[in-house]
């Protein structure tokens, strides 16, 4: 049975309610759109407000706002937020951003979309765009606390959702152990698996390794031994992108994007197997499944290529051309597995608990694509930072961030059908 997570909202504070569940923050000087098709919300889009306003400025800005909310193609209406702090004191809320929508406005025209409403949002107050009744909206606006009393606002707390007051995703019990025993360990590990990195039987291994983590689910903590297994894998550039191409679109899609690129051998399958610690070993050889045909609700681990006796790199030629930043950029496939996404965040958010460097560096990074994934912007800048942090230089997050900057949304998220939900009903 499916659990029915629809809202229904009536009112404009429920509406603005639900902004911030969604979005896991309440916006600060942020432009947040939500697409209608007819009275059922689809999907929700933040952006940082332009920091000039001229009309060049502005047209170009709502050409990409615009491009945005057309992938959405089954829309007909858009809602429009903007929420600032600027202009309460003197009024200026309306006058400073009235140019805004008028640029906005005829381009979502242009692409079918109706503005059915737009509203002003500042820490204390709050008004609508359009309306010039100071019965109804006094100047400056009407109380925040409307917004949070709200039933809507509720009803998320009731689900246990909640809303951050910044951008903020890492906090104390995040912190990093420094464990030079640990550290000494990891080098160990990432020294053997370098060794031999281009044997496509290690490859195969350490593919066979994280989708058993994946798919069994994230224990309450891994020991030292497999916490430094899976950092160390990390740290080989061509294994990490593996993973994370594995997570989102599945084993054969990594296998065959590194077959493209020749980043390993494939014949002789040269090089001593992998030491796997005890813990991510499979607890049995029974054959299982082709992921082929594995539903993203269903759990299983995938043969690896040492039960079998036999090299499957000859099954995946119709997807050899893919490319893995095909994957990276939301391109490919249609609709990414969300739930893998989802326990791949949780296992390297505790993997980047376990020590400090690369290992740290490697976890924060692709936590930050995911939450670039799931159009949360906010939240991967902030993961980017601190694993440029963690180790200056560090390449992946340089190039992601610079994605970021761009203002390059996911290729997942301009889609309803594919964008990650926090809820049943709209995509954050």
């Amino acid at each position: 049975m499916t659990a029915d997570n629809r809202v229904t909202v009536s009112r404009a504070e429920d509406i603005l309610a639900f902004i911030p569940h969604a979005l896991g923050l309440w916006p600060k000087e942020s432009l947040v759109a939500i697409t209608l098709r007819g009275q059922t919300i689809g999907a929700t889009l933040r952006v940082d407000l332009p920091s000039a306003r001229s009309e060049r400025v502005l047209a170009a800005y709502s050409r990409t706002i615009g491009e945005y909310l057309e992938a959405d193609r089954d829309a007909d209406g858009v809602l429009l937020a903007i929420f600032s702090d600027e202009g309460w004191d003197d009024g200026g809320v309306v006058q400073g951003n009235v140019s805004l929508l008028s640029s906005l406005e005829p381009v979502l025209a242009g692409c079918g979309l109706a503005l059915r409403d737009a509203w002003f949002i500042g820490s204390e107050y709050w008004r609508s765009a359009f309306c010039a009744d100071v019965e109804c909206c006094p100047i400056p606006g009407r109380p925040v606390d409307q917004i949070l009393d709200s039933r809507i606002n509720a009803e998320m707390v009731f689900r246990g959702s909640s809303i951050r007051e910044s951008p903020q995703l890492l906090g104390p019990r995040d912190e990093p152990a420094v464990d030079p025993g640990f550290m000494r360990a990891e080098d160990g590990k990432l020294e053997e698996m370098l060794q031999g990195w281009r044997s496509g039987r290690a490859f195969e291994e350490v593919l066979d390794v994280w989708t058993r983590v994946l798919d069994g689910g994230p224990p309450e903590e891994f020991d030292a031994e497999a916490a430094a297994f899976l950092r160390a894998s990390l740290r080989v550039p061509a294994w990490r992108d593996a993973v994370v191409v594995l997570a989102a679109a599945g084993k054969a899609v990594a296998r065959g994007g590194a077959e493209a690129f020749c980043s390993f051998y494939r014949d002789g399958d040269e090089g001593e197997p992998l030491v796997i610690p005890h813990g991510l070993r499979p607890a049995s050889r029974v054959p299982l499944k082709p992921e082929g045909t594995r539903r993203p609700s269903e759990t299983g681990n995938v043969q690896g290529s040492s039960g079998s006796g036999e090299s499957s790199w000859s099954a995946d030629r119709d997807i050899n051309a893919l490319r893995y930043g095909d994957v990276l950029l939301g391109l490919h496939p249609e609709h990414p597995d969300w739930a893998r996404m989802t326990s791949l965040d949780e296992v390297l958010a505790m993997l980047s608990r376990h020590g400090v460097g690369e290992g740290r560096a490697a976890a924060l990074t692709i936590r930050g694509w995911i939450h670039w994934c799931q159009g949360r912007g906010s939240f991967a800048d902030e993961l980017f930072s601190q694993a440029s942090a963690e180790q200056p230089g560090y390449r992946l997050a340089e190039l992601l961030s610079e994605v970021l900057r761009r203002g390059t949304v996911c290729g997942w998220a301009k889609n309803p059908s594919s964008a990650w939900r926090k809820f049943g009903g709209a995509a954050a």
